[in-house]
C-alpha cells in the first residue's frame, strides 16, 4: 500500500508540473503576449500602465536580461552572447527590471523572460556589467564557467545527426554541457532569481539545441511561482524550430513544456501571399503538421526570421499581407498568441531601438 501511494504522488507531482509549465498565468479575461524586443525596462512599465493593461494584452516578452558581451556596433545579436548571469544590460541594471515586473504586473500584464541558456559567448571581451569573458580559454569568471563545463569543440554541421545538433557549437558560440551538476546548478539559480522576482515564465532561447533530459531536469528544479497573483509552475516555452526533415523533433519538448511553433507563421505567410488558398485554413490547427493547441506558442514573425526568415515570413516591412495574417491569428482559437514590437531596421545586425538612446 505505501509503495502505491509513494507511486501515485510521484506521478500526481510530474502530471502537475507538466500541465502547469504550459500554463500561461494570463490575469482572467486577458489574451496575447507581445514582443517587445530591445526595449528598456522603463519603456516596457510605461508600455504596461499606459496601453497594454488597458487593452487587455495579457503579457510581454524581454529581451535577454542577462549580462551580454559588448560587441562593437552594438548589434542585437550581442544580447544572445552571455557574459554572467547577472542582470545588467542596455536596457536596465536590476533595479530597473524589477521595477519594470512589479508594475506591468500591477497593469495585469505578465512577464516573460528570454533565457539564453544553450551557449556563453563566442567573443572574447567585456560584458555590460564590467565582467569579461575569454570564449578562446572558455573562461567566463562572473558565473563562473569554465573549460570542463562545455562540451568538446565542435560545431553543428549536420541536422540529420541530434548528437551533433546538440553537443556541438551554434554558429561558434562555446556549448554549454546542461547534464553538468555545476551548469545546471547556476542555470537554476539564474531562473529562480526571476522567478522571485515576479516574473511568470520563460522563452527557452535554442532549446533545440540542448538535450531534452536536461532541459527538464532544469525545469523540474526551479521553483513554483508566489506572489503577484501568481502561483504554480512557471510558464514555459521552447525554440526548437522544426519545419520537417530535420533529426530533431519538436513534439520531443512538448511532454514537459509548449514549444514555439515555427511552422505556423510560415504556413500563414504563404496563405496570405496568395501561395496557398485561404479556404484552406477552415481546417487550420494539427491536421497542418502543427502541434496541439496547449502544447504551441504562436506568432507571425519573430527577431530572427524577420531578418534570415524565408520569402514565406511576413513581417511589418509586408504591411498589408502582414496584418491581415495577424488578425487571422488573433482571431483563431489555436495556441497561445505573440505578437511582435521591435524596431525598423535597414541592415541586418542594426541594434539600435527607438524607445531609447543607448550606445
Amino acid at each position: 500500500m505505501k509503495t502505491y501511494v509513494i507511486v501515485f504522488c510521484v506521478l500526481s507531482f510530474t502530471v502537475s508540473n507538466v500541465i502547469g509549465q504550459k500554463k500561461n498565468h494570463f490575469a482572467g479575461g486577458r489574451n496575447t503576449i507581445v514582443q517587445l524586443f530591445e526595449w528598456h525596462w522603463d519603456a516596457i512599465a510605461n508600455e504596461c500602465e499606459n496601453f497594454l493593461g488597458p487593452k487587455g494584452f495579457a503579457g510581454v516578452q524581454v529581451s535577454p536580461p542577462n549580462e551580454n558581451c559588448v560587441v562593437n556596433g552594438r548589434p542585437w545579436w550581442e544580447r544572445y552572447q552571455p557574459v554572467s548571469y547577472q542582470l545588467i544590460t542596455r536596457s536596465g541594471d536590476e533595479t530597473a527590471f524589477a521595477n519594470m515586473v512589479r508594475r506591468c504586473n500591477n497593469a495585469g500584464v505578465r512577464i516573460y523572460v528570454d533565457v539564453v541558456i544553450n551557449h556563453m559567448s563566442g567573443i572574447t571581451g567585456n560584458g555590460t556589467g564590467g565582467k569579461s569573458s575569454d570564449a578562446g580559454s572558455l573562461s567566463y569568471p562572473g558565473v563562473p564557467f569554465g573549460p570542463n563545463h562545455f562540451h568538446s569543440r565542435c560545431d553543428i554541421n549536420n541536422y540529420q545527426e541530434s548528437h551533433n545538433i546538440r553537443n556541438c557549437a551554434l554558429t561558434g558560440l562555446p556549448d554549454l554541457d546542461q547534464s553538468h551538476e555545476h551548469v545546471r546548478k547556476k542555470i537554476v539559480e539564474y531562473l529562480n532569481h526571476l522567478v522571485d522576482l515576479g516574473v511568470a515564465g520563460f522563452r527557452v532561447d535554442a532549446a533545440k539545441h540542448m538535450w531534452p533530459a536536461d532541459l527538464k531536469a532544469i525545469y523540474d528544479s526551479v521553483k513554483d511561482l508566489t506572489g503577484n497573483g501568481l502561483s504554480g509552475r512557471p510558464f514555459v516555452y521552447q525554440e526548437v524550430i522544426d519545419l520537417g526533415g530535420e533529426a530533431v523533433k519538436k513534439t520531443e519538448y512538448t511532454s514537459f513544456g509548449a514549444v514555439l511553433e515555427f511552422k505556423y507563421g510560415s504556413e500563414l505567410g504563404n496563405a496570405f501571399q496568395g501561395r496557398n488558398d485561404l479556404h484552406w485554413l477552415k481546417s487550420w490547427g494539427p491536421q497542418w503538421g502543427l502541434l496541439d493547441g496547449l502544447d504551441a506558442v504562436v506568432f507571425i514573425d519573430n527577431h530572427d526570421n524577420q531578418r534570415d526568415g524565408s520569402s514565406a515570413i511576413l513581417s511589418y516591412k509586408n504591411p498589408k499581407p502582414y496584418k491581415m495574417a495577424t488578425a487571422f491569428m488573433l482571431a483563431h482559437p489555436y495556441g497561445t498568441t505573440r505578437i511582435m514590437s521591435s524596431y525598423a531596421f535597414d541592415h541586418r545586425d542594426q541594434g539600435n531601438n527607438i524607445n531609447y538612446s543607448s550606445s
